[in-house]
């Protein structure tokens, strides 16, 4: 099996590591690099979805990015504690119409030894936006690091 560091148990420090690898991850846009993270036989709720293993987590990806043109996302570490960690999060994207939305949740990770995500339970709530409300523009891909998170973006 291999090893995802950092591992658990997480200080804040790690735990911050761990989520900004996830974040930039999911801005890849990769379904397969980003299914690695995950235990083979991870559960997952992603809103009102239910999925079980890499193959629906990789499938799942692929319909959503398919959707959401243009996605850009920010995590940010609300607590962690042992193999756990919580995240709060917002991205923005639009449809094949050009509507623009901005999607807000939370997450609940849980890491087995190897620093691999075994659960993931997502709460997420869409906010259509204009386009001249949009706050993250930077080019597709990772956010680069000076660009502000979402505490300093007031989100």
């Amino acid at each position: 099996m291999a090893t995802r560091p950092p591992v658990p148990p997480f200080s804040t420090e790690t735990a911050i590591q761990k989520v900004r690898l996830a974040e930039d991850a999911w801005n890849g846009r990769d379904p397969e690099k980003v299914a690695r993270a995950y235990t083979p036989d991870s559960r997952w709720r992603n809103r009102a979805e239910f999925l079980q293993g890499r193959d629906e987590i990789v499938a799942f990806l692929r319909r959503k990015w398919a959707k959401e043109l243009e996605y850009r996302l920010i995590k940010e570490l609300w607590a962690t504690e042992g193999n756990r960690i919580a995240v709060r999060f917002a991205y923005e994207c639009h449809d094949d119409s050009g509507n623009w939305f901005r999607s807000y949740g939370n997450e609940n990770w849980e890491f087995d030894e190897n620093g691999l995500m075994r659960v993931r339970l997502a709460s997420i709530n869409d906010l259509p936006i204009a386009e001249s409300e949009r706050k993250y523009h930077w080019p597709l891909g990772r956010r680069p690091d000076d660009h502000p998170g979402l505490s300093d973006l007031g989100l």
